[in-house]
């Protein structure tokens, strides 16, 4: 019997078979979780639903992060279909890449407020529902990196809106603990994602970090997969407001 046996988990972010949430998808099924998943136009559901299918994911639905209506929408239809719920796990982030290109100094008003309405304003927007579902208590993981503490090169606006994410999981913690609601970042070092491929200069980032890092290696998608697991189920209990670092080790180097 898996460790998520009967436990109903929200996934958004599963993009492709690059996608870190994918990884997730595939360790909670693993683990016996029934799961749902969400896109946000026709092009990903196109891209979705035979991953869906592979996983034997039949709730498939709609949610475009920026629509309230939609959010609505999505947990609607997770209350008549389910009940309840028990996890939530947010990979879901978006920049113009004007703005990731451009020097800081000259990030635009608007790109600035998409970046920080999908990547971080979005994870609040769904913790507000789920909690609602999570009668019996629950678990809520959102997906960051160091760019959010540090000036990484070529991240900039993104760089805002991850800081903004992990400090949005600090208060969202301290606001649902008391309903036994646990909301964990996970800190992963960079992955050759759809979402990193708008990254300028991505690969020298990729060699720079594998050569620096203490396991002299870049991080998979499964170990992120791993410690998103923990946080998720009972091994975590403990632990809340926390971003957890999956990086092989990069974030202690002085570098």
């Amino acid at each position: 019997m898996g460790m998520f046996e009967g436990k109903k988990i929200l996934i958004l972010g599963v993009a492709n078979k690059k996608s870190i949430a994918w990884a997730v998808a595939q360790a909670l099924k693993n683990e016996g979780a029934t799961l749902a998943m969400t896109y946000m136009n026709e092009a990903i559901e196109k891209r979705l639903r035979p991953l869906a299918e592979e996983l034997g994911v039949t709730d498939v639905l709609p949610c475009d992060v920026q629509s309230d209506e939609e959010i609505d929408n999505l947990f609607t239809e997770l209350e008549s279909r389910w009940g309840t719920m028990d996890g939530l796990v947010h990979s879901v982030a978006f920049a113009d890449k004007d703005d990731l290109a451009k020097p800081f100094s000259e990030a635009s008003r608007e790109g600035f407020k998409l970046a920080l309405d999908i990547s971080a304003y979005s994870f609040v927007a769904l913790a507000g529902r789920a909690k609602k579902l999570m009668k019996d208590g629950g678990s809520m993981v959102t997906m960051s990196y160091l760019g959010a503490e540090r000036a990484v090169d070529n991240y900039n606006v993104m760089g805002v809106a991850k800081a903004a994410l992990e400090s949005s999981v600090r208060y969202l913690a301290a606001d649902l603990g008391s309903q036994n609601i646990r909301v964990n970042a996970v800190s992963a070092g960079p992955i050759k994602t759809l979402a990193a491929s708008g990254i300028p200069q991505f690969k020298q980032l990729l060699a720079n970090f594998a050569a620096k890092a203490p396991l002299q290696r870049n991080t998979e998608a499964e170990d992120v997969a791993g410690a998103t697991l923990f946080l998720l189920s009972s091994l975590g209990s403990g632990v809340t407001g926390e971003t957890t670092y999956v990086d092989c080790g990069f974030n202690i180097m002085g570098v």
